[in-house]
């Protein structure tokens, strides 16, 4: 444990650092919150990049949010260190821990200078996360555990622990405006939410548009519009689930990260890849079945938290069928007139 201390709500001024990509961005909300009940009465600020801009406005968390966290040459990341600098943080919560942020740490603690407390895995900061399992922990209980060695914990901001991510703030912000609802698109019975994409980089880590499209054909037999969401890097896979089975609902290009969230909250359930918008999906109470190529990445350390989540693995993506998949979705017991799998 450190030996520096955490000035807790004598705090004036506090960043927290969290870059990147969505669904690293929704699992750093519980530590967020967490971060903000420790320090009531400072002024939180979030350096952060473009696209987490609206969602972080309506968490309520942070009363600044600087978008310019991976300034493009040297110049501007000086500038950006300057302005770091001049502000006088009293902490700063490192929730990105990347190589980049690290180097921001060390242009803070050059010599001579005064840095402010620093939380993340920067070798020298004052809540430094040494633990030499970091990189095996899920993304939730390694954010708990770095701000543990902070001072913070279920002794300083009550509740459970490790804090979870809660996407209830979008209600709460938006409220139930026409185009949160699922009739704005046309939904008007039930539906399950399919999420055929994943990174642009790791196409390993998506399942077939083919099979997609044969399990969009058993939702839809069964009563369920199948709906598509997704990027624009998601169109093509899209239109080809959509030409195979015309009973989908094509929705990917459509939806702000805020409907996301509204249409899982009254979906039946939603599958998808290991991907951001499968992580909102799930701690908007959605239940699910999440699919893993563990080859590409484990699902101890990044399996969806917050609703009822069958995983289905394999080596490989193409190793599973539409049949195992279906089977997982049956298991969630939601589908009208089924039983749950396993049930007499």
């Amino acid at each position: 444990m450190s030996r520096s201390v955490n000035p807790g709500e004598n705090a004036r001024r506090v960043l927290i650092i969290k870059l990147s990509a969505l669904g690293d961005f929704v699992l750093a909300l519980g530590a967020m919150r967490a971060i903000r009940a420790a320090h009531p009465k400072a002024q939180l600020t979030l350096l952060t990049t473009p696209p987490y801009e609206a969602l972080a406005k309506a968490t309520g968390f942070v009363q600044k949010i600087e978008t310019d966290g991976r300034p493009a040459g040297m110049k501007a990341t000086r500038e950006l260190i300057k302005r770091i600098r001049s502000q006088r943080y009293d902490v700063i919560y490192d929730l990105q821990t990347s190589g980049r942020t690290a180097n921001y740490f060390k242009a803070l603690n050059m010599p001579f200078r005064n840095p402010p407390l620093w939380s993340g895995h920067a070798r020298g900061a004052a809540f430094e996360h040494k633990d030499p399992a970091r990189g095996n922990m899920h993304s939730i209980d390694r954010l708990a555990a770095q701000l543990e060695v902070a001072g913070i914990g279920p002794q300083r901001v009550g509740g459970a622990w490790p804090p979870m991510p809660d996407m209830s703030f979008v209600r709460r912000s938006l409220g139930d405006t026409p185009s949160l609802l699922p009739e704005y698109f046309s939904l008007h019975g039930p539906y399950a939410l399919m999420i055929p994409g994943a990174s642009s980089h790791r196409a390993a880590k998506r399942w077939s548009p083919e099979n997609y499209a044969g399990l969009a054909s058993r939702i839809a037999e069964s009563g369920v519009t199948p709906v598509l969401i997704g990027s624009k890097a998601e169109s093509e896979i899209a239109q080809t689930i959509k030409s195979s089975e015309p009973r989908a609902k094509n929705l990917v290009t459509r939806t702000s990260l805020f409907q996301i969230v509204t249409l899982a909250e009254k979906a039946l359930f939603a599958v998808g890849n290991d991907t951001g918008p499968m992580h909102m999906a799930a701690l908007s109470g959605c239940p699910g079945v999440a699919l893993f190529a563990t080859s590409e990445s484990d699902p101890d350390k990044a399996a969806p938290r917050g609703s009822q989540i069958i995983i289905c693995e394999a080596p490989t993506l193409d190793e599973l069928s539409v049949r195992d998949v279906w089977q997982a979705v049956q298991m969630l017991g939601v589908i009208p007139g089924r039983e749950r799998v396993g049930q007499s």
